[in-house]
């Protein structure tokens, strides 16, 4: 999955840089508040991308004695900066161009250097989304495009495609406005198409930081992992009661999992250390993302031994 992000990730990178670029010159040439929103569009898209890569990196950091669970949170962390800077930098400098050209309509000059411009991004753009579609579709398996993002606990996986999506809608509404003002030759199409451009991504950015904020704070695993854990300690003949079992992700692929089980009656110290050594083993083998575990062993009510707390690693 990592590499496959990193793939979708790189493409998208090369692709809305070459678009910035292209998108600028052209309201540099045209003085077209639309194309200057989508060149600023473009631009923090590539800012996204590059955040994205640094916080994959940071978060392959191995685990030290500051943080005893390694950094991968980070990839949450910095994706939800994304999120911010597509609200605060994108969203809010595009309505501020479309408003003021709202206020201070003027003719866009040169009108085709916008369609060559535009017909060129929606390629690249295109590309990048392809790209980010097929790789989404591959690492969502059997769920549903909803179950992915609400499940999902990578947002990298979609947070690019989310974002090349509303570029591709951003596209079409200057393509819009654009042609609708020649038409006319009403002024302000330009600067409305600003201003939506703006709340395509304000949209976008509180989505995303919806969706990432719970991986954020510590969300637990999927249902289907809960249930796994459960089933293996069902499994084994030790196990009189299965009281918690509370996980969470401390990043894509690695889970904290605490978990609190009554024994059967008469066991040793030794006997129930040797069965939590058991119960780490087949877990790992069954649940691959479930890399850490700690269990707290808990004697029958009726015994006078006070409960006793093990861990495993």
């Amino acid at each position: 999955m990592a590499s496959g992000s990193k793939t979708v990730i790189y493409a998208a990178l090369a692709g809305n840089l070459l678009i910035a670029v292209t998108k600028f010159i052209a309201a540099a040439f045209t003085g077209s508040a639309a194309m200057m929103a989508e060149g600023i569009h473009s631009t923090v898209d590539t800012g996204n991308q590059g955040l994205l890569l640094y916080g994959m990196k940071r978060a392959k950091r191995p685990a030290d004695d500051r943080f005893p669970f390694g950094y991968g949170k980070e990839i949450y962390f910095w994706s939800f900066m994304v999120a911010v800077l597509i609200f605060a930098v994108g969203s809010g400098i595009s309505i501020y161009e479309g408003v003021n050209r709202l206020l201070h309509p003027h003719p866009v000059e040169s009108p085709i250097i916008n369609y060559v411009v535009l017909g060129l991004a929606m390629l690249f753009e295109g590309v990048a989304w392809y790209i980010a579609a097929k790789e989404f579709n591959r690492s969502k398996g059997k769920w549903t495009a909803f179950q992915a993002v609400r499940r999902g606990k990578d947002p990298v996986a979609f947070l690019v495609l989310f974002e090349d999506s509303a570029a591709m809608l951003g596209l079409v509404v200057a393509f819009v406005a654009l042609l609708a003002g020649q038409l006319t030759g009403i002024e302000i199409f330009d600067g409305i198409a600003s201003i939506c451009i703006g709340l395509i991504l304000a949209v976008t950015a509180i989505w995303l930081a919806i969706e990432t904020k719970g991986l954020l704070l510590g969300e637990a695993a999927n249902k289907h992992v809960v249930r796994d854990i459960r089933e293996v300690l069902s499994g084994h003949d030790a196990v009189a009661r299965i009281n918690e079992v509370l996980t969470m992700h401390v990043g894509p692929n690695f889970i904290l999992a605490n978990i609190s089980v009554r024994f059967a009656r008469g066991m040793s110290g030794e006997q129930i250390q040797t069965e939590i050594e058991r119960m780490d083993r087949d877990i790992k083998a069954r649940c691959e993302n479930v890399k850490r575990i700690f269990i707290e062993a808990e004697r029958q009510a009726d015994s006078s031994a006070a409960p006793q707390d093990a861990s495993s690693n």
